[in-house]
């Protein structure tokens, strides 16, 4: 395969749907309500993921404590 097929079939990267920081002045009322939503979204993912980070702490600090 050439180098030119690779780059053909080669995974893209996801379309970025917002850049913190970005100037705002061009998008219309739908798109900044699409960036929210998303973000919103992403928000909740994270929000997750921290919970999901804490409870492990406290299942490990629990576990060492009784441990000792």
């Amino acid at each position: 395969m050439s180098k030119d097929e690779e780059d053909i079939f080669a995974p893209r990267p996801a379309p970025t749907i917002h850049v913190i920081g970005q100037q705002l002045d061009e998008l219309s009322v739908e798109e900044l309500g699409e960036r929210i939503a998303a973000l919103r979204k992403e928000i909740e993912r994270l929000e997750r993921a921290r919970q999901a980070k804490e409870a492990s702490r406290a299942t490990a600090a629990a576990f060492f404590k009784t441990a000792s």
